[in-house]
């Protein structure tokens, strides 16, 4: 634990890429194996289940050290986060323990096991061995919310350096639904037949936002553009007679995807697509909204009534396999014409459907093609360099996201509500209203897209200005404007204005504009109409 705490001090006190790098390549050298096995795991999202309640934490907390429970929720009110707060107000640890990262794992997964007393006994003991970082890890361990900034990019190219293996298949074997439990270091990492897991996805493709437009891509002769689809980005993998759907954030959807079954019965087995699953209509000439796919999302299992209501097929835009063959290294008109082949003889309710390409020979007219995204339900377009190899990760200068502007209204600030983290100091969410009448109506939320010296200024104008406090909220006078940006805008019983907005944050705080000249209830109601 010793070693993992170092390292994590490393990389949590670090902003250079190098040094990460080089902190964790001399972990993965030296470490044991199922320590390394189990940092690969942690780092890329693979954590442990909570093994105690935060409540009993908390009360197990202020009894070590001694301080009444309102005080400890205080100080965790403005810490933000309930390991470094249980970290901070214990006593010095009076022993010290050299055991190891994967022991301390296994040591709390088998609290499960045991009674409420054990388990408080357990813990007692691990905060009287435990000091400094080892104790913070050990509690964001035990509460399940152990994240680090390390991106799966990042690590593989450390493990690159510590084992000589190159970064893209190893990025490879890390993807897919593998646990601690169920491989060895050898088996992941060192196996020859490491990738010959039938449901293991490959790395994705992410492309770069293009702000300006794209007249410095040069000519447009080079590119291929085509809708970017308002869905869900995943894989679909045909091998061994099974089909797997992978989320792009590496989440195995599979059992929530039924209809999917059937490309099985239309394309051949060694087939992987890379795509948008969307919620398309029988009959329909464009998906539904994304509201409609939010239906499907979360459930574990889908009822037939759903599945009639909101079917989903995959759009497929990339091949990233063909009869067993990765070919990702075929420039991108090989791949889609490959693409088009498989894809040419599905029949019309077939699950997979081929997303189309748009014609055209000067960027004016791809620009005007853009313009009509939002009546296709698309955020945008994607631009592709014709040449270009299926990589991993986000790499700049050959794919483009060339996406709508946001939608935009201006409206006023009513709550403000602390942050969390290092924002736990200053008020960083808001509920915006707009007016219907002489009344403001709240319609969202936000807590993005403003600086840190704006959020300080808001912050003590916030804590001037409250009218009344419910819990952690303050509602505060009506005053300020705030340009929101959103992609989307739907019907929603759930909220008092009908209306329920997708992606919104603050593009700008509208120091400019008195209160009075905010939107009203109408505005929104006739932006659903057109956008809705």
């Amino acid at each position: 634990m010793k070693r993992f705490a170092t390292l994590f001090n490393t990389i949590d006190q670090s902003t250079k890429t190098s040094v990460k790098v080089t902190a964790l390549a001399g972990y993965f050298a030296e470490a044991e194996e199922a320590d390394r096995l189990w940092t690969v795991a942690l780092f890329s999202g693979r954590r442990p289940k909570r093994a105690v309640t935060t409540t009993r934490l908390r009360e197990w907390a202020a009894e070590v050290s001694e301080v009444p429970l309102w005080l400890f929720e205080d100080s965790y009110a403005i810490v933000g986060d309930l390991a470094e707060t249980i970290a901070l107000v214990l006593p010095p640890n009076s022993e010290t323990s050299n055991q190891s990262l994967s022991h301390w794992i296994k040591a709390l997964r088998d609290l499960s096991n045991v009674d409420d007393l054990e388990r408080k006994r357990f813990v007692l003991r691990a905060w009287k061995t435990l000091g400094g970082t080892e104790r913070f890890v050990f509690n964001k361990l035990i509460t399940g919310g152990f994240r680090v900034g390390v991106s799966q990019k990042l690590m593989t190219r450390a493990l690159a350096q510590s084992t000589g293996k190159p970064e893209a298949e190893l990025a490879h074997r890390l993807m897919g639904n593998w646990h601690p439990d169920d491989v060895t270091w050898h088996s992941l990492i060192e196996a020859e037949d490491a990738s010959a897991d039938a449901s293991r996805p490959y790395p994705f493709y992410l492309a770069h936002a293009l702000e300006d437009g794209p007249e410095p891509l040069g000519d447009p002769l080079d590119w291929r553009a085509e809708w970017k689809w308002d869905g869900i980005r995943g894989q679909l993998i045909l091998r061994d007679g099974s089909y797997f759907v992978w989320s792009r954030g590496e989440e195995l959807m599979t059992d929530r995807f039924p209809e999917l079954a059937r490309a099985i019965d239309h394309l051949p087995s060694g087939t992987v697509l890379d795509g948008e699953l969307l919620v398309w209509q029988a009959g329909a000439d464009k998906p539904s909204s994304f509201n409609t796919l939010q239906a499907r999302i979360g459930r574990k299992t889908v009822p037939k009534k759903l599945l009639s209501e909101a079917p989903v097929v995959l759009h497929a835009y990339d091949l990233l396999e063909w009869q067993g063959a990765d070919i990702r290294t075929l420039p991108f008109t090989k791949r889609r014409n490959l693409l088009e082949t498989a894809c040419a003889d599905l029949p019309a309710d077939a699950p997979v459907r081929l997303s189309p390409q748009h014609r055209f020979a000067e960027w004016d007219r791809l620009a005007d093609i853009r313009a009509t995204a939002r009546e296709e339900n698309a955020e945008g377009l994607m631009i592709k360099r014709a040449d270009s190899p299926y990589l991993s990760g986000r790499k700049k200068g050959d794919w483009w996201k060339w996406k709508l502007d946001p939608l935009t209204i201006d409206a006023v600030m009513i709550y403000a509500q602390a942050g969390s983290g290092r924002r736990a100091n200053m008020f960083t969410d808001y509920t915006f209203a707009v007016w219907h009448g002489n009344d403001l109506v709240p319609f969202t939320k936000a807590y993005s897209g403003l600086t840190d010296k704006e959020f300080i200024e808001i912050t003590a104008w916030v804590r001037k200005n409250t009218q009344q406090r419910f819990g952690p909220v303050r509602q505060v006078t009506p005053h300020h404007v705030f340009e929101i940006a959103f992609e989307g805008i739907q019907a929603s019983s759930r909220h008092k204005s009908g209306v329920a907005l997708r992606f919104p944050r603050m593009k700008r705080w509208r120091q400019d504009k008195p209160l009075q000249e905010a939107n009203t209830l109408d505005d929104l109601n006739e932006m659903l109409r057109i956008y809705g």
